[in-house]
């Protein structure tokens, strides 16, 4: 949802009012998205069990829940 939809849903008359209020959704959702995508990375180097100098190309890519 916009910022500017919020503004208007709850009546402040600056939307730096509901910025100052709202930020920490925006940051917390954001520590949630890169807390996730660190687990899926560290899951994908414990499956592979792949040495780093491996002749194999790394994987392109891991499934993310």
């Amino acid at each position: 949802m916009k910022l500017v939809v919020i503004k208007e849903l709850l009546g402040h008359a600056h939307i730096g009012v509901t910025a100052t209020v709202y930020a920490h959704v925006r940051l917390r959702l954001q520590r949630d998205a890169i807390d996730l995508l660190g687990h899926a990375l560290r899951n994908l180097t414990e499956t592979t069990g792949k040495p780093e100098d491996s002749d194999e190309p790394p994987l392109a890519g891991a499934a993310v829940r």
